[in-house]
């Protein structure tokens, strides 16, 4: 639901309070010069049922419980993806050497494998429980959906791996335009657009899903 002032709140109740439609309530906040994604913002906090004063609808409330949830969910998917794109990408080092790089074969002995193999298996796990728990709690109680964190996490999330893709591509043409278009290197641009992608795709999905249920 989108944010309004006090002003509208108080507005709309007292309207609501003597009688008026909705419509009528719509109409006159319009003429003011209000908008229609706030008109209704605060009249779907008001349910539509047949009684003599307005019923308000549950909102979504913040909770240090529910904060510290979805911030072990994000944190553990940034940490996850990360290591998973670094895991391939040495992977694919390790697939594709560089002749020209006299120092491939210490890089191939190095720890970033067995590190992120480390932060693999136990982010995801951390990953798996935490966003149970998360959807097991928005599925008992749907006004959670409209939580103020998870909509600010899953917006920056989505800014994030937007980010990311536009770097991505960007390097991608970049070295097209340069003639410098390795297997290797293409792998690895493929390997960044799959996990960002996946990531946005679904994020994208979901605030859908979200507005298709509203």
């Amino acid at each position: 639901m989108a944010s309004a002032s006090p002003e509208l709140e108080v507005f709309v109740r007292d309207a609501l309070m003597r009688g008026h439609s909705r419509q009528q309530v719509s109409s006159a906040l319009l003429a003011a010069g209000w908008s229609e994604q706030q008109i209704s913002g605060v009249l779907d906090g008001w349910a539509d049922v047949d009684f003599p004063l307005p019923v308000p609808r549950p909102r979504a409330s913040l909770s240090a419980r529910e904060a510290f949830a979805y911030l072990v969910l994000f944190s553990t998917l940034y940490f996850f993806a990360w290591n998973l794109g670094s895991l391939l990408f040495q992977l694919i080092q390790y697939a594709l050497p560089d002749p020209a790089d006299p120092d491939w074969q210490l890089v191939r002995l190095s720890g970033g494998i067995r590190w992120a193999i480390s932060a693999l298996v136990i982010a995801f796990p951390v990953f798996v429980f935490a966003a149970h728990r998360v959807s097991r709690d928005v599925d008992r109680h749907p006004i959670k959906r409209l939580s103020p964190v998870r909509r600010w996490l899953t917006y920056l999330t989505l800014f994030v791996a937007a980010t990311v893709l536009i770097g991505d591509l960007t390097a991608l043409v970049f070295n097209l335009l340069g003639g410098d278009l390795s297997l290797r290197f293409v792998l690895k641009v493929l390997v960044v657009g799959v996990i960002a992608g996946t990531v946005f795709g679904y994020y994208l999905w979901d605030l859908r899903q979200e507005e298709v249920e509203a």
